[in-house]
């Protein structure tokens, strides 16, 4: 993405891609990584913890004689029921005839291997070139393309497929990538990379189609052995898809569900604002009440609620990070862990304290909202923390239900 036109055929360094092609079967991704981090895109706002703006034309089209101007403008970049939506809009904008976005994580988090992926659909139009992709975290001192860069996905025009690519200095520029298998870009589809010390694979929705081999820095592949961060954004026009015509359609969004980062072994950094070991009482955002443990019980399967906020340990959880980055909350008064009852999926499985275990019942995904306050999503089921019924009273259940993105779902952590 990043000065370069690319073109599907292979360039001078035709022997040094000829030695990176893997004759490897086709494999599905590996299943063992731990969720590192991800951006869920379900508050209101993007969150500026993660990601930052590009700005302008980039002196000509950022090396690739692009025709929009990026901004961070709402009109080009927000949150929009779950997604992260980058609008290509054609209008007059800074001596540029078209607006878009392009965020980045530099300086905010970045990577080294791992399984790279996002939720992503794209639309479909002459000229537009949405990608998701990565550059080395060093570029500011060594420059393109010694600080190398992943292409994850790169769509251009009216393909019916994507493409993956990496580029990287060899006394100058050589790349090495292609076109995935056919696919449907207009309806989501996951893309991800694996990434190890050993080589770099391209997949969509786990299904592999390219690979890197960069075990050893063979063919000066260095810059694939150090900390990389993360781009989304649509470009228009440039060398690769030229210009749109009368048929592209605009606006033109590219809805990114998520993005995460999966590491294999790695100890997954605390929940944003978590301190692992701390206790806190959890006050539910709509009713201003603490969640409870029913008449201070002790036993395995004493219901929980919310109630009035009184200090008590049946009030008090401590947060422990699992080795997943998922939390279990041990009440202090009990010593039981936050538990779905039977291990139960359906919405208004009850919640309930029970022995530690250790199982997914009993794990929970803390995701900020851009308010500030947290939902806790239960790693067996997917469903979120709930009060039921949105009830205000003192002794309302808590349940698990569909992530709606309520204030019946919403927490503030108040550390104790």
């Amino acid at each position: 993405m990043y000065q370069v036109m690319k073109t599907k055929r292979l360039y001078a360094f035709a022997l040094v891609i000829a030695l990176l092609v893997s004759l490897l079967p086709i494999t599905k991704a590996n299943a063992a990584y731990n969720l590192a981090w991800s951006d869920e895109f379900n508050g209101t706002s993007i969150d500026q913890n993660n990601w930052s703006f590009e700005i302008g034309n980039g002196s000509g089209g950022w090396g690739n004689n692009e025709l929009e101007y990026y901004t961070n403008r709402p009109e080009n970049a927000r949150v929009e029921s779950g997604n992260l939506v980058i609008e290509a809009r054609k209008e007059n904008y800074g001596g540029m005839g078209y607006t878009s976005a392009r965020l980045k994580s530099q300086g905010k988090k970045s990577f080294k291997y791992g399984r790279i992926e996002a939720r992503i659909k794209m639309p479909k139009g002459q000229g537009l070139w949405p990608a998701f992709w990565t550059l080395g975290s060093d570029i500011g001192t060594v420059g393109w393309p010694k600080s190398g860069e992943i292409d994850i996905m790169e769509h251009v025009n009216n393909e019916n497929n994507t493409h993956g690519y990496i580029h990287w200095d060899v006394n100058g520029h050589a790349q090495y990538g292609g076109a995935s298998h056919a696919v449907d870009v207009t309806q989501y589809h996951v893309y991800s990379v694996e990434w190890t010390s050993s080589a770099i694979k391209w997949f969509i929705d786990g299904v592999q189609f390219k690979e890197a081999n960069i075990a050893n820095n063979v063919n000066s592949t260095e810059e694939f052995h150090k900390d990389h961060f993360l781009l989304l954004n649509m470009a228009v026009g440039g060398n690769w898809p030229g210009s749109p015509d009368g048929a592209t359609a605009f606006p033109a969004k590219m809805y990114v569900d998520y993005v995460r980062v999966y590491q294999d072994g790695a100890t997954p950094p605390p929940a944003s604002g978590i301190v692992n070991g701390g206790t806190y009482k959890l006050i539910n955002v709509n009713s201003g009440k603490a969640l409870d443990v029913a008449s201070a019980g002790t036993a395995p399967g004493t219901n929980v609620q919310i109630w009035s906020d009184n200090g008590s340990g049946a009030q008090k959880w401590t947060l422990y990070q699992n080795a997943d980055g998922s939390y279990k909350l041990i009440n202090v008064n009990s010593a039981h862990a936050l538990d779905v009852a039977g291990s139960g999926t359906g919405d208004g499985t009850n919640v309930q304290v029970w022995n530690d275990l250790g199982n997914g019942a009993q794990k929970w995904n803390l995701i900020k909202n851009a308010d500030g306050s947290y939902k806790l999503i239960n790693v067996n089921n997917g469903k979120a923390l709930d009060v039921s019924g949105s009830g205000t009273a003192d002794g309302v259940n808590v349940q698990i239900w569909t992530d709606n993105g309520s204030g019946a779902q919403k927490w503030s952590l108040v550390k104790v």
